[in-house]
């Protein structure tokens, strides 16, 4: 028994690990807004918090691996346009 949940987790656990190769221009975009709301450090920490515990990342991060990558896969045209490149953070 101890086994059969020892591979069920093993099992569990590579799925969740699976590689996602698409561009994520869902959660890149709200990230990025994050990023440019303001200069002060806190509030872009306080305002990331809560887009997490208001699952707003989850979300957008599920959206990209099974629908938008998707899409962007089969289609070559991503839905959701890109956000362009992440720059530094800066202190």
């Amino acid at each position: 028994m101890k086994i059969k949940n020892a591979l069920t987790a093993a099992v569990l656990t590579l799925g969740l690990c699976s590689s996602c190769l698409g561009p994520n221009n869902a959660y890149n975009s709200i990230r990025d807004w994050n990023r440019d709301l303001s200069e002060q450090d806190w509030v872009v920490e306080l305002v990331f918090l809560g887009l997490y515990i208001l699952p707003v990342y989850p979300i957008a991060h599920f959206g990209d691996i099974v629908i938008f990558n998707t899409v962007n896969y089969w289609s070559g045209d991503n839905p959701i346009n890109d956000p362009g490149p992440l720059d530094p953070f800066v202190k």
